[in-house]
């Protein structure tokens, strides 16, 4: 399989780019397996000699593709994170700014897509690079052909800037993979503009190298382009032919976008043709992509990017005042030194939950999975640690496979209390999928969690939950036990 994509070569890493190109070729089994060894070797980690915003999103894109939605939320909200919005500069980061754009077109924020990659065009004009620039303009072009489909009457003015940017990125792109995508794009807006015979050349040079090369994401384009040429040619049997090519390449992706687009188109030409049975088929492919579309806006990506955004934000701020010593350094998480240190602040709270937990048979899973497997497991449990708990509350690992929650005063800002998000979090360590990191024979981890209740101080708070932990360990694992009030002697001031 030949390298279809040499701009993304010099952004990110190797095992990156071969996911990337497994998905582009229409091998997404093989590519699945390739992110998830990506994920067991810590998805959010990043080598230094590479751009950490620009290899983030580009993950977040590849689980995003793998109907990975969740980790595909925390990759893009980190990746967007480390990105200077504010003062960008460079190719590296026109290039994270327009993949963010695109990721937000997919969820339907057109408003916010369009500013992120017009923005992106801007830094990769003072770049001076012309590879990047012609990606982005690229991508700006797109936007404009998308608003143009939902325009009443100002299409062809849409089309147009469309078309004006398509050129620029025509005159700046080398042969390749992009000179390709904006032929096949160009094609689409000289033909909503009547330029057919312009349009159809474009789109069949565009169709003949992104074959050769092996880039079924222009194929499908260029399919779906010269679909609608035929059709409006009346040569509905060809124009048949090239939507269904373009459906089916979209489904081999694994693109639901391009499909939902393409079996849309494919119904309308054998409704015209009066192909009852195509126009059937057509249409189930539409309900399948549309089915898929509406499982991910229920995940509610759109509105929980931005909420996630701005959590990570907060937790890098607050990381940024730590030092070193009081962070762990395999899961990111306050460790013992750090949380004692904030304990005299805890303190001070007048209602308060603590939480301990331990992976139950954690070294049974080292013995049969490996240290490496290990670790990934912790890594794994401290980011489920910090999905279910709110912003303000104080998640450490505390030891080995021993963690710790300090919940905030749930009096002054409601939330769930300590046996609730306990239980939430037992819950979501049993439900999740633990094989990336332990493989399918390995019995998958659970934990075991103890939950105490005050008013009093940190030691007295810690020792009742440790023993509400001694009891849930002690009465079969995975669950959660709660140190009565009792328990405690009469707080101290």
């Amino acid at each position: 399989m030949r390298e279809n994509d040499p701009l993304m070569a010099g952004l990110v890493p190797e095992p990156d780019r071969h996911v990337r190109m497994l998905l582009e070729s229409g091998r997404p089994n093989a590519a699945g397996l390739a992110f998830r060894r990506l994920v067991a070797d810590g998805a959010n980690h990043v080598d230094g000699r590479w751009d950490s915003s620009v290899v983030l999103v580009h993950r977040a894109y590849l689980a995003w593709r793998l109907d990975r939605i969740p980790l595909a939320l925390d990759l893009v909200a980190e990746g967007w994170t480390v990105l200077d919005v504010d003062r960008p500069q460079g190719g590296s980061a026109a290039q994270a700014m327009g993949m963010l754009g695109d990721l937000l077109q997919a969820v339907g924020h057109h408003d916010a897509a369009r500013e992120l990659i017009t923005q992106s065009v801007q830094v990769a004009r003072r770049c001076g690079a012309p590879e990047i620039l012609a990606h982005c303009l690229e991508r700006e072009a797109n936007c404009w052909q998308l608003r143009a489909m939902e325009a009443n009457g100002a299409a062809d003015e849409c089309f147009r800037t469309a078309l004006e940017l398509f050129d620029e990125a025509l005159s700046l792109a080398s042969p390749g993979q992009i000179r390709n995508r904006v032929q096949a794009g160009s094609a689409r807006a000289l033909a909503a503009l009547g330029h057919v015979a312009e349009a159809e050349s474009r789109a069949v040079q565009a169709l003949t190298a992104s074959e050769e090369a092996e880039d079924r994401y222009t194929s499908a384009i260029a399919n779906w382009v010269l679909a609608e040429i035929r059709r409006h040619q009346h040569r509905l049997a060809e124009a048949r032919t090239f939507a269904s090519r373009a459906v089916e390449t979209a489904e081999w992706i694994r693109d639901t976008r391009l499909r939902t687009r393409f079996s849309l188109a494919l119904t309308t030409i054998c409704r015209e043709l009066d192909d009852p049975v195509g126009e059937a088929a057509a249409l189930r492919s539409l309900v399948a992509a549309s089915r898929t579309a509406m499982r991910v806006l229920q995940v509610g990506l759109g509105q929980a990017l931005e909420q996630r955004r701005v959590a990570i934000q907060a937790q890098r701020q607050e990381s940024a005042a730590q030092q070193d010593a009081c962070r762990d350094p395999l899961t990111g998480l306050l460790n013992r030194r750090g949380v004692e240190h904030r304990a005299s602040a805890a303190d001070q709270a007048a209602v308060r939950w603590l939480v301990v937990m331990d992976v139950d048979n954690f070294k049974k899973i080292n013995d049969a999975a490996g240290h490496t497997a290990g670790d990934a497991v912790l890594q794994e449990v401290a980011r489920l640690l910090r999905r279910e708990c709110r912003s303000d509350d104080l998640v450490c690992r505390w030891a080995g496979d021993e963690f710790l929650v300090l919940l905030a005063d749930r009096e002054q800002a409601p939330g769930p209390g300590g046996p609730e998000l306990a239980e939430r979090i037992r819950a979501a360590v049993e439900t999740h999928d633990w094989t990336p990191q332990v493989g399918s024979r390995t019995r998958p981890p659970t934990v075991s969690v103890g939950v105490a209740i005050g008013p009093t101080h940190f030691v007295p708070l810690f020792a009742a939950a440790d023993r509400a932990l001694y009891r849930a360990k002690h009465a079969g694992r995975n669950r959660v036990e709660v140190e009565s009030d009792r328990a405690f002697p009469p707080a101290q001031t």
